[in-house]
């Protein structure tokens, strides 16, 4: 078994609120889970405006795919949410 995870730090510059940074990131976190069927949550930055952490984890049989999966909802974000800025993506691939 292989365990995927990855924390992408992001920053929401036009969000000026905490309820447009909570609609924003549910929508996001919403449309990944039922896209890519991994776990996301935010995990940090959690009482600031324009800044989150999403810790996301995905389970597969082989390393590159969980690699390629979660590469692949680091693009997505990118493609979905151009005007959210990510400053930094650090993935683990762990083999149980």
């Amino acid at each position: 078994m292989v365990i995927g995870v990855c924390q992408i730090t992001l920053h929401l510059p036009d969000s000026h609120s905490l309820k447009e940074k909570r609609q924003v990131i549910k929508s996001l976190t919403a449309r990944v889970r039922n896209k890519f069927e991994v776990a996301i949550a935010e995990v940090d930055h959690s009482e600031s405006w324009q800044l989150t952490t999403l810790g996301m984890s995905c389970v597969s049989n082989s390393s590159q795919h969980a690699d390629e999966i979660l590469r692949h909802v680091q693009h997505y974000i990118e493609e979905i949410r151009p005007d959210l800025q990510i400053s930094q993506v650090d993935t683990e691939i762990i083999n149980w």
